[in-house]
């Protein structure tokens, strides 16, 4: 399987895996200079990447555990998902969720991307579904159905 990436700007950088055995490969910012990310803000930042993703897949964007844990700063939307039909620009929303302000440098790692597969059933809609035992129980409910 190989995945390609484009550069769309100078500055942009191939990702890579930190290890051999990384489940995420690393996406870098492609900026002109220093981005203050103040606190509590949000900014869309550029990789300067656009990517070819094998078909039947899905790029997954997290956030990188040690800027979300160390510094507050993770992806705005929660986890992104690129298709592999999508060729544009990948970029990454950040927010600062810490109460300091976030000085982003050029070629600073910013999210991870993980490419995963990806079904696609056809859709029916029904008028019933199947029983289960945990049938509707939401939030909290799994281990406390009756068997």
């Amino acid at each position: 399987m190989v995945i390609r990436f484009k550069r769309l700007r100078p500055g942009a950088i191939i990702p890579k895996r930190g290890t051999p055995e990384s489940a995420g490969l690393d996406l870098s910012a492609c900026l002109e200079g220093p981005l203050i990310l103040k606190a509590g803000e949000t900014a869309l930042v550029p990789t300067g990447l656009a990517a070819e993703l094998p078909q039947g897949t899905a790029g997954m964007v997290y956030a990188r555990s040690g800027l979300a844990a160390k510094l507050g700063i993770a992806l705005a939307n929660g986890v992104g998902v690129v298709d592999s039909d999508y060729r544009g620009e990948l970029a990454v929303p950040l927010r600062n969720h810490g109460s300091d302000d976030f000085i982003l440098n050029p070629g600073d790692r910013i999210a991870q991307l993980v490419v995963t597969p990806v079904l696609f059933p056809n859709i029916e809609e029904a008028e019933t579904l199947d029983e289960t035992l945990r049938g509707g129980g939401g939030f909290g409910s799994t281990g406390t159905a009756k068997i």
